[in-house]
């Protein structure tokens, strides 16, 4: 899968707890049948890179960033929130702002669970255009294609109710599949993950577009 390509990058910046693991499959799967090409801190694995470091470069080579700020709330054992959500939003922002080339081309979308419940963490935002999926996949995938859609002007991007059908064909084969092979699903690495998606489409794409669109 080729990452060089600025216009067909996407960082995905949202949690990656087992509790989000559908929604942050679903984005994947999403930005995949839209002919884009999802990244994220996740693809990289060298103990010699520091995080940040691996994250901003990422982020520079990415035109698209679909941010999901819907789980900022206090950690149970800590008692404290986690941030780097809207700390990764901070750098595209900045990137796009300070930045140089083809920084400032940069285009995002912002999730939270509920409408309005970011001004309780970050009032900053205010006035800006925040989706809420109210924890809806499919609300999900309507936004991200309706957004990739309008942003790129592309016509090639199928509709939502077609990612979302194929999505879910997607899920029921492959955990079977997973079955099968006594592989974890959820432990997948998402570099794994993503190629697999990525094949699955470019065998089923065409018949699945004959019959949903």
């Amino acid at each position: 899968m080729k990452k060089n390509n600025y216009s067909d990058n996407v960082f995905i910046n949202c949690p990656f707890d087992k509790a989000y693991k559908p929604f942050f499959r679903a984005l994947i799967f999403t930005i995949l049948d839209c002919g884009f090409i999802p990244r994220c801190s996740l693809e990289i694995d060298d103990a010699t890179q520091l995080r940040l470091s691996s994250i901003v470069s990422i982020i520079r080579q990415c035109k698209y960033g679909i941010h999901d700020l819907s789980r900022i709330k206090a950690d149970r054992g800590t008692k404290l929130p986690r941030f780097n959500m809207p700390f990764e939003l901070g750098i595209f922002y900045g990137a796009k702002n300070f930045g140089s080339g083809n920084q400032p081309k940069k285009n995002c979308i912002i999730f939270e669970q509920k409408h309005y419940s970011y001004q309780k963490f970050i009032s900053d935002l205010s006035g800006t255009d925040i989706r809420a999926h109210n924890n809806s996949i499919k609300k999900l995938i309507e936004d991200v294609r309706n957004w990739l859609t309008t942003s790129s002007k592309r016509r090639t991007i199928p509709q939502s109710k077609t990612i979302f059908s194929r999505y879910l064909k997607f899920q029921k084969y492959f955990e079977k599949i997973c079955k099968v092979r006594a592989i974890n699903f959820d432990k997948m690495p998402f570099v794994e993950l993503s190629r697999n998606m990525s094949d699955w489409l470019n065998i089923n794409q065409k018949v699945s577009s004959q019959l949903f669109n």
